[in-house]
């Protein structure tokens, strides 16, 4: 199945977090963080504006990205852990 986000919204696949910390030691699962990098899966058309006019997205598929730990809703298709957000909820794109 394939998604397709509406206006403003982006679709967002969490990366992983590393599971050592940089002395070496293992982190275990539980202690682990929600990452806040992400990679675009789907963008949507872009943003209606209060004058009337569209502004385009600034991101685009397969862009990586530092997002809130706890920004837009988490949905499940296909087995897949996703993120739906804004694109107000986008800190950085990383380059």
């Amino acid at each position: 199945m394939s998604i397709r986000p509406l206006y403003d919204r982006i679709v967002v696949k969490r990366l992983e977090n590393e599971t050592r910390s940089p002395g070496g030691i293992v982190i275990p699962d539980k202690a682990q963080e929600k990452p806040i990098t992400a990679e675009v899966v789907a963008v949507g058309s872009g943003k209606v504006l209060d004058n009337g006019e569209f502004r385009p997205m600034n991101v685009k598929a397969g862009d990586k990205m530092l997002i809130g730990k706890y920004a837009g809703t988490e949905v499940k298709i296909d087995g897949r852990e996703l993120v739906v957000l804004r694109e107000d909820d986008v800190w950085a794109v990383l380059i």
